[in-house]
């Protein structure tokens, strides 16, 4: 059995990652929010890294097990590594919310990192119909979506100014 991706094949999936999970962050960075780009790209290319770390570790646990001079017995849990990747990634999104006299803000924003590390997860478990089509929904709903609802009564709470990134200077 193989027991790990090929060079190619993790190259691929990184890239995936770094295209689709890219987009929602810049999107995040355009609107000044505190966690933009590069915030995204490190938490989801650490969720596909743990993810193609898994699928080593299950066909090396696979191996072992299927060794007839080993007899061992081996249990095989794929879902472990995605429920930790869940919990760690929503302490980090819990870190971009913020609660003032005038509201919370960050909600969006903690959901985007939380979504990425997911996003970087399927890609990383070889998922990729499933990373796609998180990323074209969510960036729709950020874009289009968010664009219509402004031209409805449902307005989008902007957050206040001292929050997010700085404006960079062109």
């Amino acid at each position: 059995l193989q027991t790990d991706p090929s060079v190619g094949e993790m190259i691929l999936r990184l890239g995936l990652t770094a295209i689709f999970v890219g987009f929602i962050g810049i999107e995040r960075q355009l609107r000044h929010k505190i966690a933009g780009v590069t915030t995204h790209l490190m938490v989801a290319f650490g969720a596909c890294g743990i993810a193609i770390l898994q699928e080593y570790l299950y066909h090396q646990a696979l191996d072992l097990a299927l060794d007839p001079a080993l007899m061992l017995t081996v249990n095989l849990e794929r879902q472990r590594v995605i429920a930790q990747v869940v919990v760690g990634v929503g302490f980090l999104g819990a870190g971009t919310i913020l609660k003032t006299s005038n509201g919370i803000y960050g909600l969006t924003t903690a959901a985007t990192l939380w979504l990425g590390a997911m996003i970087g997860l399927c890609f990383g478990m070889g998922s990729y119909a499933l990373g796609i089509a998180l990323s074209i929904f969510s960036f729709i709903f950020l874009t289009v979506i968010r664009k219509l609802l402004d031209l409805t009564a449902i307005k989008h709470v902007r957050s206040p100014e001292i929050l997010g990134s700085e404006v960079i200077e062109k």
